[in-house]
């Protein structure tokens, strides 16, 4: 977070702050209940959550309603309140093959462990504006709760449990390459190490699952355009509850809770060099807070394209992808635009006058010289 707020003008910056809750609450409306953002914005709260790098749902409504639904400045101030925070612990690895799933596809296979799971998702439902939104009541609302939880079939759900993974599939058939055993696998935080080129995977997919979903999306879509050489199939997307593990001061590891993540696997096929090798496929990964599947699968195809670093294409350049997704440095480095630049703005402006001056006065002098190395001619009318 290189810019913040500068100081100076301590009225005019108060009465702008009052002038924002004043078009904020201008209209007198019933102010936003902290639940309802939570419950009906929770895709807004993932993303803020996710960007934000703080798992903290409620924070987050709280804000995306300071910042009137501007996701960008929620995170912003979700990020500066993460580093206020005491760090007491650090999770044990989460294992997401505990996860209980709510939403499992795979684009690879038709038949996978524990079969297709649509969940929550507007992926086959056709964009047609509901108008009856603007009018809907509370008694609706749980008349449809009603009738949604009288089909729940309660044991069947307590039946469930956790499923085997797509790339297990591969694995078994000896298609997925092997790990890289020359590849760097240290961890390293980035919040607190400066991130260094070229970057170990850690702090790429650190990175990446911090980075903004449209900068995301926008890479790894010009990768599948060509302007990267990855154009992966989803091998697995999972969302769901996977449990969170910590380690006490005694050693002892206890159960913390649980978050809600969306998880990708993107399977790529390897291009062979060498005559007679064996294809293979590789994956790539994405994991995020919340529910976001657009922000795993472009992780996953970024994951892929920077272990093949190539500064010949964007999407492969892991300083242009990471600095360039990185939606909080991104908008604060934009938005330092409107500061004051009074300085380097008048001496860039009274450079381009003293060369306009020079230039005229070349040009004049120029007009005087030739004036003055024109023939004379005297004309003779007698």
């Amino acid at each position: 977070m290189g810019y913040v707020a500068v100081k100076g003008g301590t009225d005019a910056i108060h009465n702008s702050q009052q002038l924002v809750e004043f078009y904020r609450l201008k209209n007198a409306t019933t102010p936003l209940d902290i639940k309802q953002i939570r419950s009906q914005l929770r895709l807004a709260v993932d993303k803020v959550m996710g960007e934000g790098g703080l798992y903290a749902p409620e924070y987050a409504a709280i804000a995306l309603k300071q910042a009137e639904g501007e996701v960008f400045e929620a995170a912003f101030i979700m990020r500066a309140f993460r580093t206020t925070l005491q760090r007491r612990f650090y999770s044990e690895t989460i294992n997401t093959r505990e996860m209980f799933v709510k939403r499992k596809i795979s684009a690879s296979f038709r038949e996978i462990p524990g079969g297709q799971i649509l969940g929550p998702t507007r992926d086959y439902t056709q964009r047609i504006l509901d108008t009856s939104k603007a009018t809907e009541t509370k008694e609706e609302v749980d008349q449809f709760i009603k009738k949604f939880v009288s089909k729940i079939n309660n044991e069947k759900l307590e039946q469930i449990k956790t499923f085997g993974k797509v790339i297990d599939l591969l694995k078994a058939e000896g298609l997925l390459k092997d790990r890289d055993e020359n590849e760097d696998r240290s961890l390293v935080d980035i919040t607190r190490e400066a991130i260094k080129f070229p970057a170990v995977r850690s702090a790429r997919l650190q990175m990446l699952s911090r980075a903004e979903t449209g900068g995301l999306m926008a890479m790894g879509y010009s990768s599948m355009r060509g302007f990267g050489n990855v154009h992966p199939t989803v091998g697995e997307l999972r969302y769901g509850t996977v449990p969170v593990h910590i380690k006490d001061p005694s050693g002892r590891v206890r159960y913390a809770g649980k978050i809600e993540v969306t998880e990708a696997e993107m399977i790529s096929s390897v291009s062979v060099a060498k005559k007679n090798s064996i294809p293979k496929y590789t994956i790539g990964y994405g994991l995020c807070f919340g529910q976001n599947d657009t922000k795993v699968i472009c992780m996953g195809i970024l994951d892929s394209t920077m272990r093949n670093p190539d500064n010949t294409l964007p999407a492969n350049d892991q300083e242009f992808v990471l600095y360039h997704t990185e939606g909080i440095e991104s908008m604060g480095f934009t938005k330092h635009l409107k500061l004051p630049h009074y300085v380097t703005f008048q001496s860039g402006l009274n450079n381009m006058r003293a060369a306009i001056e020079r230039n005229s006065a070349k040009e004049l002098e120029q007009k005087q010289k030739q004036m003055n190395e024109s023939p004379v001619f005297i004309s003779n009318n007698g």
